[in-house]
Parts: C-alpha cells; structure tokens; sequence
C-alpha cells in the first residue's frame, strides 16, 4: 500500500494529482506540524527534512514533489514519463522550468497575499512577482499554440506538473484572461477523470 504525507491542497497536490493518473491505490497520512510531528523521529525516518510531501510504497520512501512523481509514474503509468528519450527531456525541462523559474514569483506573491496579514503585507514583493509572471506565461503561452499537450499528442508529466503550478495563480487573483492557449489547455485538462478525483480532494 502505498502512503502519501501532506495535504492535496499543498504542494503534495501535484503528487495526489499523480496517484490518481495512475489508477493506484494508496492512503494519506496528514502531518501536525504544530504538534511537532514532521520532528517526530518516525517522520525523519521518511524525510530527514521534516517536510512533505513524502511517499512510502511498501519499504521504499521517497520525498520531492516532482521526484514522488516521476516515481510514481516509472513504477505504475510509464507513460506519463514518455515513450522516446526526446520526450521524456521534454517532460524534464518543463518541469523543472514549472518549479526552478515559474513558481518562484508566485510564491512569493502567494505569501504575501494568503499568509501575511493585510496591513503587514509587501506592496513591493507582491508587484515585483506580477511584473515577473507574463514573460514566463507567454513562453508557455507560445509552446501551446496549436497544441493540446505540452509533449507530444498526449497528456504527460509535464501538463500536471506545469498545470499545476499554473494553478497558483488563482490563489494569488492573477489575471490570466489573455492568455487563450493557457486556458484552453487548463480547461481540457480539467476534464479529465484523474484530475476530477484529485479537485473533489481539495473539497
């Protein structure tokens, strides 16, 4: 059986996302932070980090995100790996270029906006986020056009990876309206069963 640490509605989401592409069965396991328990010495048996997500399938654990899904996928769809060495590059740069560059300025806005008080909060931060986010968009906006999938002519790691982080920028009221391919991707991948069972999580 295998056990995901975390929250669907956390960075972990992308690794629920996952489970549920690949048909398997698995259970969840929250973690009390408050209570100390990503200290506790059974957690740091699974991650030395204390952090999730985090995964254990049977006596095997592994932690990262995107390294709990290409796991994942190896062990139980391959195919959302790729099928030629040229895809699953493809597959990597994309995520990595999800996590490495787009991610990092909606955090910071994500931060900004969720976490810290209203009279607290970074004006400067928060715009300098925004400024940052349409030429990353618009390099994904492009790569879209005439495209259902960002790899090939089916649905990899890559759309889940990069779509979810996309997501973010609901959480953080960014205005993606202009960007058509953007959506029309989101909105086909949305339909999706797996993707379907992964939202009903975060309900």
């Amino acid at each position: 059986m295998i056990t995901i640490y975390g929250s669907p509605k956390s960075s972990a989401g992308r690794c629920f996302w996952c489970l549920e592409e690949a048909g398997v069965t698995y259970q969840t396991k929250s973690i009390d932070f408050r209570a100390g328990e990503h200290k506790s010495e059974a957690f740091l048996k699974i991650n030395r980090n204390g952090k999730v997500p985090a995964l254990v399938d049977g006596d095997f654990s592994i932690w990262e995100s995107l390294a709990i899904n290409n796991y994942i996928a190896d062990a139980y769809k391959p195919e959302l790996l790729g099928t030629t060495a040229q895809e699953r590059g493809l597959i990597s740069q994309w995520s990595i270029w999800s996590v490495a560059d787009l991610q990092v300025p909606m955090i910071d806005a994500f931060i900004q906006l969720v976490f810290v008080p209203e009279p607290h909060r970074n004006a400067g931060i928060i715009a300098k986020a925004f400024e940052k986010l349409p030429v990353m968009l618009s390099t994904l906006e492009e790569e879209l056009e005439g495209k259902e999938f960002l790899v090939a002519d089916r649905f990899t790691l890559a759309d889940l990876n990069v779509s979810f982080v996309v997501g973010i920028c609901d959480d953080i009221k960014f205005d993606l309206a202009e960007y058509k391919n953007i959506n029309q991707w989101r909105s086909h991948l949305a339909n999706r069963d797996g993707a379907k069972r992964y939202k009903a999580l975060c309900a």
